[in-house]
């Protein structure tokens, strides 16, 4: 009994022992987990995965290898923070900096009027200080300095330092740049004030560059301003050169060097690009200047703001020089004014009276050639001519010149309205006579022309008229006979054929060609009485085969219609498989009978009527009156006689 009083409480001792050392190693571990779990967590947020962590009771164990002493500094300092530092054991390394290849460092400084800034990567050796001084001298005691640099503890690469002093240097010089510094490289962008200061700067740069400094230079200055803006092109004997040139864009000395090539200009050539540019048309008025130079074969012309001045090579001919003057005149935007000088000759006298010259082309163009008095007149001249010929091109190439003749307007416009007469040909109007010469339709144009220069002119006035008379030009004489449209018909539907969608009245897409083509012949073939027949083969029922027939013909009535074929005059028939032109047993035979006819309807002869008299000596008025009436002018032949005595065209189908 006494045992068992002392055994009991030994055990429960025991056991509580035992159950102290196992909750003990229980919360150790619970701690030791969690511990290495929050630094492992912390520092793979802040980047630094190569990091790993190991717990060891309550402490925690890093191992790994850092980058640099800087790295592993911030991988304990993290790790201190989340547990207490003294529990944190560092068994990290540091990779050898020996073998890591140092970075590129580089500096751009930007300088302008609010100051200066730099930003960048340099050698931690490198006098940072003694470039901040430096650059602080130069921007002046008014202006900020903005370091934002960084450094890195790696030795300076070959040609840093001297990269670096010249930047500094260029930057004292360069109150608006930017500089970018590389081991042995300089690159520099700068402004300057003028074009003399720019070559200066270059040259300065350029003498003071360090053998081992490669420099990328780029400074731009501001287009000088030419006053007043000037262009000089000379053509003589086949050589071409520019004395000035003065343009406001590249795409406007790409287009006067261009002119230039084409006049002749072989070497190279460029233009000044200034402002001060009169006009945004200045490219264009300085080309069509040279082009004017090219066609004289010759000459000089200079252009001052909006004064151009051309001098022709001496023994030009008179109506050459003033042809291309004049179209020069024309051609010129308005703000420009030209002035052209032909220099006389031994044998100036002999140059011929002055001239205006209009022409007609086949085509329906006007050329205006030659001289004007003035302006008025030259507008007025523009004007007539374009409501004479409306809707035609009318192409003005007149000069103004003074001195011409008191009455040379109204035998200007004389000629202009006597030409408005002809289908095409020309007027040429000099002081003491004009002549017109040309075709028309119009068989009364001549003797119209000679009222018009009577009436205009005067009858003591000389003039010449030589007008021929053309039928294929006469609108009505030319117009081709009903017999002459339906042959036309033909002829266009020997090779193809109107065809139809199977079973159907609807036009095949492949056939609208053709249709369109008899619409053309038939618009010319005024009041022309047309019968379109329709066919097909003995397939079918007969009247069904009529039916189809007729819809199909009156389909091309339509057709027709909305090609704006006058078809009050047109009727559509269908006759079915009636009159076969080929063999209905044989597919092809049956294929040339599904058809479209174009019959010429002819009005039958009127029979003459016996008067009452007439029937009285006769003595048959009786047998007169049961006699039908004759059918009169405007009644239509049946369709038998209209196939019988018309010119027929044939034209395929389908069914």
């Amino acid at each position: 009994m006494r045992l068992s009083s002392l055994v009991i409480p030994l055990a429960a001792f025991v056991l509580a022992a035992i159950v102290s050392v196992f909750a003990a190693r229980a919360t150790v571990a619970v701690v030791e987990d969690r511990s290495v779990d929050a630094v492992q967590e912390a520092l793979q947020d802040a980047g630094h995965n190569w990091v790993t962590v190991l717990g060891d009771g309550l402490q925690v164990i890093l191992e790994g290898e850092a980058a640099s002493e800087a790295v592993r500094f911030r991988a304990i300092s993290i790790s201190g923070s989340m547990v207490d530092a003294s529990r944190v054991i560092d068994n990290m390394k540091v990779v050898d900096s020996a073998g890591i290849a140092p970075p590129d460092f580089s500096v751009e400084i930007l300088r302008n009027d609010s100051g200066v800034s730099l930003i960048g990567l340099i050698p931690a050796l490198s006098d940072r200080a003694g470039i901040n001084a430096r650059i602080s001298d130069i921007a002046g005691e008014d202006l900020p300095v903005t370091d934002l640099l960084e450094a890195a503890n790696y030795p300076v690469p070959e040609g840093w330092d001297p990269a670096m002093n010249f930047a500094l240097r260029a930057l004292a010089q360069l109150p608006r740049s930017k500089i970018s510094v590389s081991a042995g490289v300089v690159e520099i962008t700068a402004i300057s004030e003028s074009a003399e200061q720019k070559a200066r700067i270059e040259t300065e740069l350029r003498r003071t560059l360090p053998g081992d400094v490669r420099l990328d230079l780029d400074v731009t200055a501001p287009r000088p301003v030419i006053s007043p803006f000037t262009v000089r092109f000379i053509l003589e004997d086949g050589e071409a050169q520019f004395d000035a040139c003065a343009v406001s864009a590249d795409v406007g000395e790409r287009k006067i060097i261009a002119a230039a090539r084409e006049a002749g200009l072989t070497g190279p050539a460029s233009c000044t690009l200034a402002l001060g540019a009169p006009s945004r048309t200045w490219p264009d008025a300085v080309a069509r200047s040279i082009a004017a130079v090219g066609e004289l074969g010759g000459g000089t012309v200079t252009l001052s703001d909006t004064d151009i001045t051309l001098v022709a090579p001496q023994g030009t001919v008179q109506g050459l020089f003033d042809r291309i003057v004049g179209e020069l005149e024309n051609d010129l935007p308005d703000v420009f004014a030209l002035e052209a000088i032909l220099p006389a000759t031994p044998d100036a006298a002999s140059a011929g009276p002055p001239q205006f010259i209009a022409t007609r082309s086949p085509e329906g163009n006007v050329q205006l050639r030659g001289r004007v008095s003035d302006e008025t007149l030259n507008s007025i001249v523009e004007n007539y001519a374009r409501a004479r010929f409306p809707g035609t091109h009318v192409d003005m190439g007149t000069r103004i010149v003074d001195g011409m003749p008191a009455n040379w307007s109204v035998r200007v416009l004389a000629g202009i309205e006597a030409l408005s007469l002809l289908t095409n040909g020309s007027v040429i109007v000099e002081p003491d006579s004009l002549v017109v010469r040309g075709n028309t339709g119009n068989e009364g144009a001549s003797a119209a022309i000679s009222r018009l220069l009577i009436d205009k002119l005067g009858q003591s006035e000389t003039f010449e008229i030589d007008v021929a008379y053309v039928k294929q030009l006469d609108p009505i004489a030319g117009l081709p006979t009903p017999e002459e449209c339906i042959e036309q018909i033909t002829v266009l539907s020997s090779e193809r054929k109107i065809t139809f969608e199977p079973g159907s009245a609807t036009i095949d897409a492949a056939a609208q060609s053709l249709v369109d083509d008899i619409a053309e012949v038939l618009k010319i073939c005024a009041d022309l009485r047309l019968e379109i027949a329709g066919y097909t083969d003995s397939q079918g029922r007969e009247e069904m085969n009529q039916q189809l027939s007729q819809q199909r013909a009156e389909a091309v009535l339509a057709a027709l219609r909305m090609r704006r074929v006058p078809t009050a005059r047109f009727t559509a028939v269908g006759n079915g498989e009636a009159d076969p032109i080929a063999d209905n047993d044989t597919e092809a035979g049956r294929e040339a009978n599904r058809r479209i006819e174009f019959h010429l309807i002819e009005p039958e002869p009127i029979e003459e009527q016996p008067t009452a008299l007439e029937e009285a000596e006769a003595g048959t008025p009786e047998d007169t009156q049961e006699q039908p009436a004759a059918p009169t002018e405007a009644d239509p032949v049946p369709h038998e006689a209209t196939v019988e005595h018309a010119e027929t065209g044939t034209t395929d189908e389908q069914n």
